[in-house]
């Protein structure tokens, strides 16, 4: 517990920095994540001898631009991330290994993502300790966990009118299915509510490099997104 004090003592202090107890997690055990990492290693090798392969190599990930390894021949999704000034953070690393064609939509990795949180706690855990300069990393002097995008709690708490939602949907089921394939678009059926509006407001601040889905979401609502997610989250 007084580990605990002392990481969210540390993220507080941060400019910008404004978290409860639930929100910050202390990052995993890297030993659990070179295990973890076994998923991964098919395609990516991190270490003194590293290089590319079906991935590019994992060195130096925290801090590093997207699509920004010299000689790797990325896909359009990640040049597009890579000229939006997409940078590799804790929060953005923690979604694409969860959900990559989540956060990336079109990139080649097909890799379906890490589902248990604490898998990939530790598996970043595991990527940090490659990284030559960790303690010059914004979040890693707290090592606490953020939110993608820091919401008020009021548009947290808002609780969604789902046929609304089903009436604005029209426009996102022309390219999202409504069955939940996935045939490079991502699907968003049975989204829990709270991920999505997360995912929406990160596009609504471009904090989400896609030009197309920044300026769907930039025109809708506090209240369109909620009606959204409760539709999506108990699509039929």
């Amino acid at each position: 517990m007084a580990a605990r004090a002392l990481v969210l003592l540390l993220a507080l202090a941060l400019p910008g920095a404004a978290l409860s107890q639930q929100d910050a997690e202390l990052i995993g055990d890297k030993d659990n994540g070179a295990l973890v990492f076994r998923h991964c290693s098919g395609c990516h090798q991190i270490g003194p001898e590293a290089e590319n392969r079906a991935g590019p190599h994992l060195n130096n990930i925290f801090g590093r631009r997207a699509g920004d390894v010299e000689g790797f021949r990325y896909s359009k999704a990640m040049e597009r991330a890579h000229s939006d000034g997409m940078v590799w953070d804790y929060a953005r690393l923690d979604a694409y290994i969860e959900n990559p064609r989540a956060l990336v939509s079109g990139t080649r990795m097909s890799f379906r993502g890490i589902r248990d949180a604490q898998d990939r706690h530790d598996v970043l855990a595991y990527l940090r300790s490659f990284t030559a300069s960790p303690q010059d990393i914004p979040e890693a002097e707290p090592t606490a966990v953020l939110r993608e995008v820091d919401l008020p709690p009021e548009i947290l708490a808002l609780v969604g009118d789902r046929d609304y939602g089903e009436y604005l949907a029209s426009e996102c089921l022309t390219c999202h299915k409504r069955d939940g394939a996935d045939a490079g678009i991502p699907s968003i059926v049975y989204w829990p509510e709270e991920d999505f509006v997360v995912a929406m407001h990160a596009y609504k601040r471009q904090m989400r490099p896609h030009p197309v889905m920044q300026m769907m979401a930039g025109r809708l609502s506090d209240e369109e997104i909620a009606a959204l997610a409760a539709y999506f989250a108990t699509i039929e």
